[in-house]
């Protein structure tokens, strides 16, 4: 059943949170402490049994088809299988991509000579664990034209997201505008993941599209609403009318993988520094280290992390509660609450708290930081402090409402 399905992968937009996609897509943010985002979304396709998986980039789109190489040339290709990245063609004009519909357009051949029956829709910048397979029996079960995945939503839920309205018998009666902020109010929000009959696609692509057209390019857009919400916002109200739109509810207990019924956008600095910090919990809502349904990505040959007595000082280098990836050295200082991604070195009398230090970080001689979140390869001298003056913080770098602390890419402090 899910070789007769083509999915596609939206990753063509920078998305949030802003400082971290300066250099690179939504999609290729890292996570974790050794992914990217797009790992989660694709790891769902490989435990799905979906084969044959396109990754439509276009943003900064370099470290996402570089990862997509390294991590994910898995499938094989003599059996039909691959998992692709597709910039923009330009089959249809000289434009780039002006949305997730007319994306979808552009690559309307793509679809064409597909044998697929049904083409499944997903946002590559989302964190979830989900058994796509379980989304098509429930689609063929109930004769759906359109299946789109819902979650319970309410007074978390982040700017630009939609409310669904559904009957007693889950199908899809229409959709509005995210209520205010209310403790007391839920409702159904798109989670990022619709199926469609290919037909019923390719007919309405045009019609759709021509709506599109004066839409803001999401080449220079952030699309605050992300491609799983911009996708029901487009493509849901001209097929509720006519067409048996039906809602298929996130984390029951049919399928395969555990239902943890974790959901996140990462739709902002602070909410992507909470998601990180919440995987450090004894209990963590996203369990990493469940064994049926791990998530893959690609691993540098680095040396096993580990901690020395530092040169000078001779204290031994000590960590607390903390995620430590592959080639990470503390030498003498001390790291509490953080995730440390490859490659970061802590030096003698350094002290790192509630931090996300991305790949190559170096942290000198007696530093200390404080929840702030350092890009790839940033330096941070010996002595320095951040995160204690959020007045000389702001003066350097991007601070979150929540006070965190951005260090950009490549930095020297």
């Amino acid at each position: 059943m899910p070789s007769a399905t083509l999915t596609f992968v939206f990753a063509i937009e920078r998305g949030a949170p802003a400082p971290l996609t300066q250099q690179r897509t939504k999609a290729a943010v890292p996570f974790a402490g050794k992914y990217r985002v797009i790992d989660f979304t694709l790891a769902n396709c490989l435990h799905s049994g979906l084969r044959q998986v396109l990754v439509l980039t276009q943003y900064k789109s370099h470290s996402l088809h570089k990862h997509l190489r390294d991590a994910w040339s898995v499938f094989n290709a003599e059996l039909g299988e691959f998992i692709t990245a597709v910039p923009p063609q330009m089959r249809t004009g000289h434009d780039w991509y002006g949305g997730v519909l007319d994306a979808l357009r552009q690559n309307r051949y793509l679809i064409e000579r597909s044998g697929a029956e049904h083409v499944l829709l997903l946002d590559g910048g989302l964190v979830y664990r989900m058994d796509y397979a379980e989304l098509i029996r429930a689609h063929r079960e109930r004769a759906a034209a359109v299946t789109c995945a819902v979650r319970p939503a309410g007074a978390a839920v982040a700017g630009g997201a939609v409310a669904l309205h559904c009957d007693d018998a889950d199908c899809i009666q229409g959709l509005t505008p995210c209520p205010e902020v209310d403790p007391d109010i839920t409702f159904d929000a798109p989670m990022g993941a619709y199926l469609v009959d290919k037909a019923l696609l390719l007919a309405e692509l045009d019609a759709l599209a021509d709506a599109e057209a004066g839409s803001t390019s999401a080449v220079d857009s952030a699309s605050p609403p992300g491609a799983g919400a911009d996708l029901a916002i487009r493509l849901l109200p001209s097929l509720l009318a006519r067409e048996r739109v039906c809602a298929y509810r996130f984390g029951g207990e049919r399928g395969r993988v555990t239902p943890d019924r974790y959901w996140s956008d990462l739709g902002s600095t602070d909410a992507y520094f909470r998601a990180n910090m919440a995987l450090l919990e004894a209990q963590p809502q996203l369990d990493l280290y469940q064994p049926d349904w791990n998530i893959l990505t690609y691993q540098g040959q680095y040396p096993p992390a580990r901690t020395v007595p530092g040169a000078t000082s001779g204290n031994e280098g000590i960590f607390v509660n903390s995620m430590l990836a592959a080639g990470t050295v503390i030498r003498g200082g001390g790291v509490s609450h953080s995730v440390l991604f490859p490659l970061v070195e802590v030096n003698d009398g350094a002290i790192v708290d509630e931090a996300i230090l991305f790949e190559g970080v170096k942290v000198g001689e007696g530093a200390q930081l404080r929840r702030c979140i350092c890009d790839k390869d940033v330096v941070i001298h010996p002595g320095e402090r951040i995160g204690f003056d959020r007045a000389a913080d702001e003066a350097r770098f991007e601070v979150s409402p929540d006070g965190i602390v951005v260090v950009p890419k490549g930095e020297q402090v």
